[in-house]
């Protein structure tokens, strides 16, 4: 029997969320497991890379390194991409797209240094097989990543094809939509568990609800979609099966759980709810365990005698109820989880650094995340029964 090959892997994820991602990884069997900026660095069997797209909430991507070099100039660039063996991962009957990132490159132009790279893997696949493969930047079958430092270059094979945080089930993203891998993150670093009440009282789209849910009934995030690695060659199709199978034989669609959403727009909690079913959480929904109501989050009710918030509530990008500015909102948001959320703890995801002085609270905790290329973090605050008073509303 044939001992399966050891690779280096990369994992793109959310910045701040390396050392979730670094724990699932080790979790699924990856070696010399290393987090940097934007994502972590492993070995494993393409197995393990499998496993990775298949079941990390955390990652945005997995890249298979295919090489790594020194280089001085677009030349090396060139010589190093051509000396890879792409021919061996995939033909030039399928399309390319090559993407270059790079931090403190030397190089004037990127988009030249991405030229030759590309060149180079057209070049190699045209002398290897007589052919040339056609280029498609929207929807291509390949995608080789490249980047580059001062010094390194690195090469990369996609093996993910869409980015993980599209599990396959969002149909409609209402404003400013929260990725799926970010809400899992803020779930997994507010340590929720499906056994404590969950609210998020700015739902939107219901991702963190729907993330919550699909958490609590060990759904690998991956199960119902489509990968990259699907359609390179020498695609494992039995290792891939049988990983699949695992997973789909470990969900358990009973475990109890009370998590409920709600936002001030009835026609996004419809949204939501949709995304819901699409999800394949109908269950949940007619058994109450999932649930979306419209509702103002400065009205926002306890759903037990103590649980978690966990939310991601309007700032500058995005737009706050059209009858308050958003620190208004967050003013009136704060005084009602003080008058009315004694014993619960909340999280709340804010680009704004002001976000505790403008509700009154002090927090316990911040966390350094980025949304996108916004700079956010995610705040902890703790409702300590009996530590607040009503504030004083004035006499007429």
């Amino acid at each position: 029997m044939v001992t399966p090959s050891t690779e280096s892997f990369f994992a793109v994820c959310p910045r701040g969320l390396e050392p979730l991602l670094a724990g699932e990884l080790r979790a699924l069997g990856a070696q010399q497991v290393a987090p940097e900026g934007g994502g972590v660095g492993f070995r494993g069997t393409i197995r393990t890379a499998y496993a990775a797209n298949l079941a990390s909430r955390i990652a945005s991507r997995v890249l298979w390194q295919l090489a790594a070099d020194d280089y001085r100039d677009e030349r090396d660039l060139y010589e190093r991409a051509r000396a890879v063996a792409w021919e061996r991962h995939f033909d030039a009957r399928q399309t390319l797209r090559v993407d270059l990132s790079a931090s403190r490159s030397p190089l004037r132009s990127l988009d030249f240094a991405t030229l030759k790279i590309k060149d180079a893997v057209v070049d190699r696949l045209r002398e290897a097989t007589g052919a040339r493969p056609s280029i498609d930047r929207a929807r291509p079958d390949v995608r080789v990543f490249a980047y580059l430092d001062e010094r390194r270059l690195a090469l990369y094979l996609d093996l993910s094809g869409e980015p993980l945080f599209k599990r396959g089930w969002r149909a409609e993203k209402g404003e400013a939509p929260l990725k799926e891998n970010l809400a899992a993150g803020l779930l997994m670093l507010a340590g929720w568990t499906p056994e404590v009440p969950l609210l998020d009282p700015f739902c939107g789209s219901g991702t963190i609800a729907i993330e919550a849910a699909l958490m609590a009934a060990d759904r690998a995030p991956g199960l119902n979609r489509r990968f990259a690695f699907e359609r390179l060659a020498g695609f494992d199709a039995a290792a891939w099966q049988e990983l699949k199978s695992q997973a789909a034989a470990a969900i358990d669609d009973s475990v109890p759980a009370r998590i409920a959403g709600t936002d001030i727009s009835s026609l996004v909690v419809d949204t939501a709810r949709g995304n819901a079913q699409l999800a394949g959480l109908q269950n949940w929904l007619d058994d109450g365990r999932l649930s979306f109501a419209a509702g103002d989050a400065r009205q926002s009710l306890p759903i037990a005698a103590g649980g978690m918030i966990v939310a991601n509530p309007p700032y500058g990008e995005q737009s706050a109820p059209k009858s308050a500015t958003v620190p208004a909102l967050m003013r009136d948001f704060g005084d009602r989880l003080k008058e009315s959320f004694p014993g619960w703890t909340a999280w709340l995801l804010s680009s704004d650094r002001d976000l505790p002085g403008q509700m009154r609270l002090h927090e316990t905790r911040k966390t350094v995340l980025y949304n996108g290329a916004i700079e956010c973090r995610l705040f902890r605050f703790e409702m300590v029964t009996g530590q607040y008073r009503q504030r004083q509303r004035p006499v007429a």
